[in-house]
């Protein structure tokens, strides 16, 4: 599986992987909007690797074949998600 990925305009560390290059008639306009202009980054191909650096590949791999692209989000500034809701004692 060949995917293509692009690195957003507006948010450092968000990238956009998708199966067709430069197309993204199949990709929610909302979510455009918010990542802006594509930019290539790279090329891979899914099916000769077993991991991604900081995303699941199995993920990736079951979203690009039901909706044809995958968001990858910046990572967390944060170990502990749940650092807005701290436990009580």
């Amino acid at each position: 599986m060949i995917c293509y990925i692009y690195r957003s305009t507006l948010k450092s560390e968000m990238y956009l992987y998708t199966i067709t290059k430069d197309k993204f008639s199949n990709i929610p306009e909302p979510l455009l909007k918010a990542f802006g202009r594509p930019e290539f980054s790279m090329v891979i191909n899914l099916k000769k690797r077993n991991k991604l650096a900081r995303v699941d590949i199995i993920t990736v791999k079951e979203h690009l074949e039901t909706d044809g692209y995958y968001l990858q989000m910046p990572p967390s500034i944060y170990d502990d998600q749940n650092y807005l809701n701290p436990k009580e004692d």
